[in-house]
């Protein structure tokens, strides 16, 4: 099958509807709305059946995680399947009794299950207590295989780290996709909010210019209390669509859900990198020092 330049994707921005039904319902929705506007490859937020349940450390969320193949994955499965979308989405993986993951989760345009990726850096600060409650992956920075193009999936806090961007790259990604949760406390300055939200948008820039990919990354919406007391995490929304040189095809808005829509030249980045050929210039002698934790 020949493949066109132009792919339409979709970012479904969503705020918590309460519960996994409610919040599933929506995304059924939204998907069928996106396929109508054209889109061919559909992203969602992370962990979108429910509220962050992360921002406090009690044993009882773990009955939210569910095993994949499960309830959740044969639901996406058919909504792929139903409008011909390539489907990237979020869940709370139960591996084992004991054993959980903050996984991926990408169904072919047929509904056949193409891949998952498990969240590899996983965050321990306030409002984000995920370490109680993820195992780090354990299949490594590999890109799954689509009729649309070869993804390099990652999860939120992997967004930060230049190595897995660069791995995803290095083993032929087309498209960088993050599902993610990020925002700021209420409580804090705006200068300081601002100053957050950019360095997130930066760091996605700056994966897609050092790499010449193109990058998705789809957040969510809305202000979620703390179960703990605290003022909660207000998400700051801003799902984006980059080119390989950082520039913006697409921006969402801040507070609201959305359907971002745009249109990826998978072309592209075959010219850019004849342009700026970093990966042809590493220098992969020197680079030895990367397996340490630290220089000391």
């Amino acid at each position: 099958m020949t493949r066109k330049t132009a792919l339409p994707v979709a970012l479904i921005q969503e705020r918590n509807h309460g519960s996994a039904e409610e919040n599933l319902a929506v995304i059924e929705s939204r998907v069928a709305q996106a396929a109508q506007n054209g889109a061919r490859l559909v992203l969602l937020q992370e962990l979108h059946n429910g509220p962050y349940f992360c921002q406090h450390e009690d044993v009882n969320e773990f009955d939210l995680a569910e095993t994949i193949p499960g309830p959740s994955t044969a639901r996406l499965s058919q909504l792929a399947k139903q409008h011909g979308v390539v489907l990237v989405s979020s869940l709370f993986e139960k591996r084992a009794t004991g054993l959980y993951h903050n996984t991926a989760v990408v169904f072919e345009s047929d509904g056949a299950l193409a891949g998952k990726y498990r969240k590899m850096h996983i965050p321990d600060d306030p409002g984000f207590y995920e370490k109680f409650y993820f195992t780090p992956g354990d299949i490594g920075f590999e890109p799954i295989d689509t009729s649309v193009g070869r993804l390099g999936l990652m999860v939120c806090w992997d967004q930060w780290y230049p190595e897995g961007a660069r791995l995803m790259a290095l083993a032929g990604a087309e498209l960088l996709l993050y599902p993610t949760a990020i925002g700021w406390d209420p409580d804090d300055a705006q200068a300081e909010k601002d100053r957050q939200r950019n360095a997130w948008i930066l760091s996605h820039r700056g994966h897609s210019v050092a790499n010449g990919l193109p990058v998705l990354s789809c957040n969510r919406v809305g202000h979620e209390p703390s179960p703990l007391g605290t003022s909660g995490i207000r998400f700051w929304g801003s799902s984006h669509v980059l080119g390989p040189q950082g520039e913006f095809l697409a921006e969402a808005n801040q507070d609201e859900p959305e359907i971002l829509m745009a249109e990826v030249d998978m072309e592209r980045s075959e010219h850019v990198r004849r342009i700026w050929p970093f990966l042809r210039d590493r220098r992969i002698d020197a680079y030895q020092d990367l397996l340490k934790r630290y220089r000391d």
